[in-house]
């Protein structure tokens, strides 16, 4: 096993672990709601001509009374990326387009318009060079400061813990990134985002999955508390009418400048797991 291999499986391991514990915690959660929804696996095999190990992944999804829709997913793959698309990443070029990535992507969208949609990410990706990305933002129809605050809150202990610079940084990289320019609005209240944590090193990628892992324990110890603080509040057709209509704007995002979901399509990935982020149920008017 090279030493690649080593790292990525080390990255995956980890990425699967917080999958099976962030899907016990949400059907925890259904379970207080009378409802028997539970997570729905799929696994999938990736394709890539003359590749004989190109990996995969597996979707999980679920439905219930509290999670309108909500995926989590895990993939591993490795392959070669386009010439076309190698020079627009990290460590990558028309000449050396080889890569391996591995990573959790987690999006949720509510029933309950005061309960705020969610998205999460991690990953771990190898080309010429190694590094960490992801993080949380919140996504509330009808934001409530407290929550905002909170969320905030907890995200910034997370950064804290390994780097001053941290949350300041990356709180501006959230903000900057999930904006949608064409409307001239943020995609939610923002969180952290972060990219390149470069792994030079054992050292170094020992002390970024450490940070990764930190994100991870952190978006599954706020985001239930947030989920149980409103999931019992009474709606209107009103209160209905702004969540059906922001998740347009949410889509819209994803649609067009999401980069998760443009690696996804331009590294053959699948596609039910890659658009698994866009809501139920939207409008446009």
């Amino acid at each position: 096993m090279t030493e690649t291999t080593q790292k990525t499986e080390v990255a995956r391991s980890w990425f699967e672990s917080l999958r099976d514990r962030i899907c016990d915690a949400f059907e925890a959660i259904e379970r207080e709601a009378g409802s028997n929804a539970a997570f729905h696996y799929t696994p999938w095999d990736r394709e890539e001509e003359g590749n004989a190990d190109p990996g995969g992944g597996v979707q999980g999804l679920m439905k219930g009374r509290v999670f309108e829709k909500v995926g989590v997913n895990v993939s591993t793959v490795k392959g070669s990326f386009s010439p076309e698309f190698a020079g627009q990443v990290n460590g990558a070029s028309a000449d050396n387009p080889g890569f391996t990535a591995t990573g959790i992507s987690l999006v949720a969208h509510m029933a309950n318009p005061h309960v705020p949609a969610v998205h999460m990410n991690t990953r771990f990706l190898t080309t010429g060079k190694a590094w960490f990305g992801g993080g949380a933002d919140l996504n509330p129809p009808i934001p409530y400061v407290d929550d905002t605050e909170e969320f905030h809150a907890r995200l910034r202990a997370a950064c804290s813990a390994h780097n001053p610079t941290y949350y300041e940084r990356f709180k501006k990289w959230a903000d900057d990134y999930f904006f949608i320019p064409h409307r001239g609005v943020h995609r939610g209240v923002g969180g952290i985002f972060y990219d390149h944590l470069e792994c030079e090193d054992d050292a170094a990628f020992a002390r970024n999955l450490a940070f990764t892992r930190e994100v991870g324990e952190a978006f599954l110890d706020i985001f239930p508390r947030l989920v149980r603080r409103r999931m019992e509040s009474e709606f209107t057709p009103q209160d209905k009418q702004i969540q059906l209509e922001w998740r347009g704007r949410y889509a819209e995002f994803n649609l067009v400048y999401d980069r998760g979901t443009l690696f996804g399509l331009k590294t053959g990935g699948n596609i039910d797991a890659i658009l698994m982020s866009l809501p139920p149920e939207a409008v446009w008017n």
